[in-house]
């Protein structure tokens, strides 16, 4: 049996696989990014809840694998050379488990780099850009008198649809007919928008069909329809 007992993060999260790989993470757009890639792939894993409201993220266990104490965070007990490796950063995740499993990125070196520029679009632009809005929209910053934040981020995300509505024009994914990491990684963030955020109106979601299409299609996935609930908020360690 694998032995995870030199990573701290399994104290606080006990593995009751060690051979699979262990997931630490929260339902959140980052979070479910990698749940989808774990189903979609297949590959066997082990869900952890690290819980916000008991500020799980922030404790020495979970900084240990995760030292920007941001969530999801992986430990794969069988990484490069067969050795134990944790992997932070939910793009850096999803590059990795596309690599490991030789899935959901082209394998012609062009494609893969043109995937890595749309993913880094998401990663650089829509996961922020969204989050202002929901913050600002939904969260404490609604209270705030100054609107110019909340009308910079809400003008920002409406641009940032029109780019990605653009790319869409005449793909069913960002990468053509292939659905791919890229993909995994916009579309929480865009359901959250729109979802979560009841920012729909306020980006003119309306004027974006090829992005409602595609949205559509990518949480109608049975993969993805069981990846946005893990780990569950009930869950225990």
């Amino acid at each position: 049996m694998t032995d995870l007992s030199a990573f701290p993060i399994t104290k606080k999260w006990p593995a009751a696989h060690p051979d699979r790989l262990q997931l630490y993470s929260l339902p959140t757009p980052n979070g479910v990014k990698v749940s989808v890639m774990l189903e979609e792939t297949g590959l066997p894993y082990e869900p952890h809840l690290v819980s916000f409201e008991t500020h799980d993220q922030m404790s020495p266990e979970f900084l240990s694998i995760s030292p920007n104490n941001k969530i999801p965070a992986i430990l794969d007990p069988d990484g490069p050379g067969g050795k134990p490796l944790p992997v932070f950063e939910s793009g850096a995740i999803l590059i990795y488990l596309a690599d490991k499993t030789g899935q959901l990125m082209p394998a012609d070196p062009a494609a893969r780099y043109e995937t890595l520029q749309w993913l880094m679009f998401q990663m650089g632009g829509i996961g922020p850009m969204f989050g202002q809005v929901g913050f600002f929209h939904k969260f404490a910053g609604k209270h705030y008198d100054d609107k110019r934040p909340l009308d910079r981020y809400v003008a920002e995300s409406r641009r940032l649809h029109g780019v990605l509505e653009k790319r869409l024009a005449g793909r069913d994914w960002i990468m053509g007919d292939d659905y791919t990491i890229a993909d995994i990684a916009t579309f929480p963030w865009v359901r959250n928008l729109v979802g979560f955020y009841e920012a729909g109106e306020l980006v003119e979601f309306h004027a974006f069909p090829h992005v409602k299409r595609a949205l559509e299609a990518f949480v109608a996935r049975p993969a993805v329809v069981r990846g946005l609930g893990i780990p569950s908020r009930t869950a225990g360690g």
